[in-house]
């Protein structure tokens, strides 16, 4: 991995001040790679046109989101530590339980 050159950092300048996480790095890597999984599986399900099953898993994987940015730092899990934690909690939480409640309320139309 490069290292930035003096001086700058690629840590999220709105987590600077946050305390480590209490879990250790490979908890935290787990919980990277629970998301993942999720992630993917949406895709191939979507992929096979299985449209609920791919709406409420990532809407699941969106609120699995919401437990990894309130426990994980950011230098974990890399991309997805946007803007604050509670910005990103609140949004990934919004996000996927509109999807969860989007898969529910529409009909299956037969599938």
């Amino acid at each position: 991995m490069l290292n930035p050159p003096p001086g700058l950092t690629l840590d999220n300048p709105h987590d600077r001040g946050n305390a480590p996480s209490p879990l250790p790095r490979w908890a935290q890597q787990v919980l990277v790679a629970v998301f993942v999984v999720g992630f993917v599986l949406s895709g191939v399900f979507a992929a096979t046109e299985h449209w609920r099953r791919a709406t409420f898993t990532l809407g699941a994987a969106m609120l699995w989101l919401t437990i990894m940015r309130l426990t994980c730092d950011s230098q974990v899990i890399g991309l997805v530590a946007v803007r604050s934690k509670r910005f990103d909690a609140f949004f990934t939480t919004a996000l996927g339980a509109a999807m969860l409640w989007l898969s529910w309320s529409v009909d299956a139309l037969g599938s």
